[in-house]
């Protein structure tokens, strides 16, 4: 007979487009994968992949067996998450992501007060810079910094943002020197370059650092390569670095609290929630760059 948990191993290999990708994933080593894709072959009786000198390449019945197998794991996803609504008690695991700099920064004391009040919930922290699936319950709430987090979630937009350009202490004190030397950049690569207002006051500038992750560019500030545009919560709370002068500040997106509609009503995801609401609330100044601390 077919186990169900072999179809797992071939919905990944699939998905992941190998042997290796699909035991990263399930974090289990290749054997593994393998052991369990000739199990899933032997209880069908058909031949899910080729074995291939480039890899593991599916064939028309191995497509087929993983369609099956992501509407079975959706089923199962739904089905958990039915039920976990209706657990109205406030203890068990409650599954929070964020990005990696905003739970440095802003998160963390917060988490910390909200552990404080509910000892009976254990609070699982995914910092990650990638937007987690809460469908695939990848997590219970999300916080999303976005202008639009699409319609699949239901929650509340926290905070409106700004934004402002930022430069090493060492840059600052250079510049104010000489104003007129050129000012070093940092350019994000997915980002067309610097906006109008940067290029209006300083019309003298050089790239001297791509990068493709705001940690990265936060880095690069702080070791006076280049200046750059980060959220205010980010440049205003970092004691290494200050804004560029003649530069206003610039609308950036909101932040969000988010989780699944099937979740919004359990009790410890509604206590989080609303707290995570209440708390970011009186952080408000902070996100929209009112609140510069001594330096």
């Amino acid at each position: 007979m077919l186990d169900w948990n072999d179809l797992r191993f071939v919905l990944e290999t699939v998905r992941q487009g190998g042997l290796s990708g699909a035991a990263r994933t399930l974090r289990v080593n290749h054997a593994t994968v393998s052991r369990r894709i000739t199990a899933a072959e032997a209880a069908l009786g058909a031949r899910l992949f080729n074995r291939q000198a480039s890899g593991y390449r599916p064939t028309e019945a191995g497509q087929e067996a993983a369609r099956i197998a992501e509407r079975m794991e959706m089923a199962s996803h739904d089905l958990t998450r039915s039920i976990g609504a209706r657990d109205q008690k406030l203890s068990g695991v409650l599954t929070v992501t964020a990005s990696e700099l905003l739970v440095e920064r802003i998160l963390a004391p917060l988490l910390a007060r909200f552990i404080e009040l509910y000892p009976d919930i254990e609070l699982r922290l995914v910092a990650a810079n990638r937007e987690l699936d809460l469908k695939k319950m990848e997590a219970d709430v999300a916080f999303r910094i976005s202008d639009n987090p699409g319609d699949m979630l239901v929650g509340r937009r926290v905070a409106e943002q700004n934004a402002a350009v930022y430069v090493g202490l060492e840059q600052a004190e250079r510049l104010r020197l000489d104003p007129d030397q050129p000012l070093d950049w940092v350019r994000f690569a997915h980002w067309p370059g610097p906006p109008p207002e940067v290029t209006h006051a300083w019309p003298n500038r050089r790239v001297r650092l791509v990068v493709d992750d705001m940690q990265a560019a936060v880095a690069a500030v702080r070791a006076n390569i280049g200046a750059t545009r980060m959220a205010c919560f980010l440049g205003d709370s970092d004691p290494a670095m200050v804004r560029l002068p003649r530069v206003p500040v610039f609308p950036y997106r909101p932040l969000w609290v988010l989780t699944h509609p099937d979740l919004r009503a359990a009790a410890r995801v509604l206590a989080f929630t609303d707290f995570a609401n209440q708390e970011i609330a009186l952080l408000r100044p902070v996100f929209e760059g009112r609140s510069l601390p001594d330096k």
